[in-house]
């Protein structure tokens, strides 16, 4: 398993005046950086290639669709926005060297929606993506559908529901990407969650039940951990906690849950290697990324 960070935990907004976090990411032993697409005018994959190769470190890559990128909407304009962005994305992830692209992909985040999603609403996104699925396969990247909670979207609450769009979809390269903040609210049980997840799991975000540092709240990480050994998974697993920033998205956090990013990242890094010792999941080899 590859233990990272998203850019968020320092933060904004991506653009070159951040490459040196590549840098900060790795100085803190950590695998990989998430970077984030919301704004891909100012994402120049060249250059955060050149950082990463140069200092020795792995990426991904996610986002979330806004009112205007909806695959969910109504208006076919929105939709056609929304598979467009989504394939820029795609391209952008792909220019950056890196496979794995995932992120709330399948309908506009924190919709305010009024009644639950109709059968024919599951069908927008699902045919939506599909055509994402198979202009991604032509540049090797993986889709990974993230459930969050009921407050940020009406569509992908739960792992079983991100199986149902995963099947509905019927492309190989879309899996799924869980998130630990999210299922505290909404699945029942981490084990079995995770296990449902199984080999298509290609990303965790691993993030305490407040979304500070990890093993200081009540998620149930040695059911998660647990899971993952017996997976066996060695794909991505990110801190996504927000200290000192809350920029250009929602991220509901009004007081500080750690000193600083820097002391989140050590402290809750060590925690999860030591639940990864305990649980026997894979890790990455030194001096590999």
């Amino acid at each position: 398993m590859k233990l990272g960070i998203h850019a968020y935990a320092w933060c904004s907004q991506w653009s070159n005046d951040t490459l040196d976090l590549i840098d900060r990411v790795k100085g803190l032993g950590l695998d990989f950086i998430e970077i984030p697409l919301m704004c891909l005018d100012t994402f120049d994959a060249a250059a955060a290639r050149a950082r990463l190769e140069q200092v020795g470190l792995d990426a991904c890559t996610s986002t979330v669709l806004l009112g205007d990128t909806d695959l969910t909407s109504d208006l076919p304009e929105t939709r056609r926005r929304g598979v467009e962005y989504l394939k820029r994305c795609v391209v952008a992830t792909a220019e950056l060297g890196v496979t794995n692209f995932s992120g709330v992909i399948y309908a506009q985040h924190v919709k305010p929606a009024l009644h639950p999603p109709s059968p024919e609403t599951w069908e927008l996104s699902a045919e939506c993506l599909r055509e994402v699925a198979i202009f991604a396969q032509d540049y090797g990247v993986q889709l990974g559908l993230e459930p969050v909670n009921r407050y940020e979207t009406y569509l992908i609450n739960t792992c079983e529901q991100a199986r149902t769009l995963m099947k509905m979809i019927g492309q190989p390269n879309v899996k799924i990407h869980l998130d630990t903040y999210h299922m505290n609210i909404e699945e029942k049980d981490f084990y079995q969650a995770t296990m449902l997840a199984g080999a298509d799991l290609i990303h965790y975000h691993l993030c305490e039940n407040d979304r500070g540092i990890p093993g200081t709240g009540h998620v149930d990480w040695d059911g998660i951990f647990r899971a993952l050994g017996e997976l066996q998974y060695q794909g991505y697993a990110a801190l996504e906690s927000f200290v000192e920033c809350t920029g250009n998205m929602n991220t509901w956090v009004w007081r500080r849950l750690a000193p600083d990013g820097d002391t989140l990242v050590r402290e809750g890094l060590a925690f999860l290697r030591q639940m990864q010792a305990k649980y026997g999941v894979p890790g990455v080899q030194p001096g590999r990324a």
